[in-house]
């Protein structure tokens, strides 16, 4: 399928581009053109400037997918890029003005993956690779949660508590897709984000990294956000 839309894909915590290396081939497949951000995770505002600065490169409608924490970046950014047309969230964060993540989180309880979290002296938060797969993969292969586990992001501490200042979700349309088996993020939290943004919404027995267990079904959704 010929398109000229643009799709520019947005990693969480504990990650990076590469995490999206399953889901590309197959947006490219379908004729999109597809760039992944490569995000510090230093705060919302330097992962939103970030961003916006590869969305600015190309003039070209496009479809911002962010998964995890890259939902609150996808969140921030887009209001300010005049050429985004949908957004769709993988188990991601989706924050209302003043909102942080860590007040979503403190909604219910604290979901099990989040023992396996390390922090660090100077703020920046890991997780135990030892401890990787459960928390943040447990439906990928051992090879794959290796991999993710070996190429992970720290993250900042204060991209816990930095606050949103425009939701991009209340003036573009949205798509969200809820893991019902995530450690990381409560699927309870994801249905609750999702019905707020009256999002068109999808539910998979995936864990956290539903992007790369389940990469023909959120290209798919990314796919339908385009095409609508």
């Amino acid at each position: 399928m010929a398109t000229t839309t643009r799709v520019v894909l947005v990693h969480g915590a504990w990650a990076d581009g590469s995490n999206w290396s399953k889901v590309i081939p197959l947006l490219e497949a379908r004729g999109f053109e597809v760039s992944a951000v490569q995000l510090p995770l230093s705060g919302l505002a330097d992962d939103a400037a970030v961003t916006r600065n590869l969305l600015s490169m190309r003039d070209t409608p496009t479809v911002l997918v962010g998964h995890s924490y890259g939902g609150a970046v996808i969140t921030e950014a887009a209001t300010a890029a005049g050429n985004v047309i949908a957004l769709v969230y993988v188990a991601a964060f989706a924050p209302d003005q003043g909102e942080s993540l860590g007040g979503i989180f403190a909604r219910q309880a604290a979901p099990s993956g989040t023992q396996g979290i390390r922090p660090q002296a100077n703020g920046l938060l890991w997780i135990d690779r030892t401890l990787f797969r459960e928390s943040f993969a447990q439906d990928c292969s051992e090879a794959d949660a290796r991999l993710m586990a070996a190429v992970q992001k720290p993250i900042a501490g204060r991209c816990f508590e930095d606050t949103v200042t425009v939701p991009a979700w209340k003036s573009i349309p949205s798509w969200y897709q809820i893991s019902e088996n995530d450690h990381m993020i409560p699927p309870e939290a994801q249905r609750w984000m999702a019905e707020r943004m009256e999002a068109t919404t999808i539910s998979l027995p995936a864990s956290h990294a539903s992007l790369v267990s389940k990469p023909a079904e959120i290209a798919q959704l990314i796919a339908d956000a385009a095409g609508a």
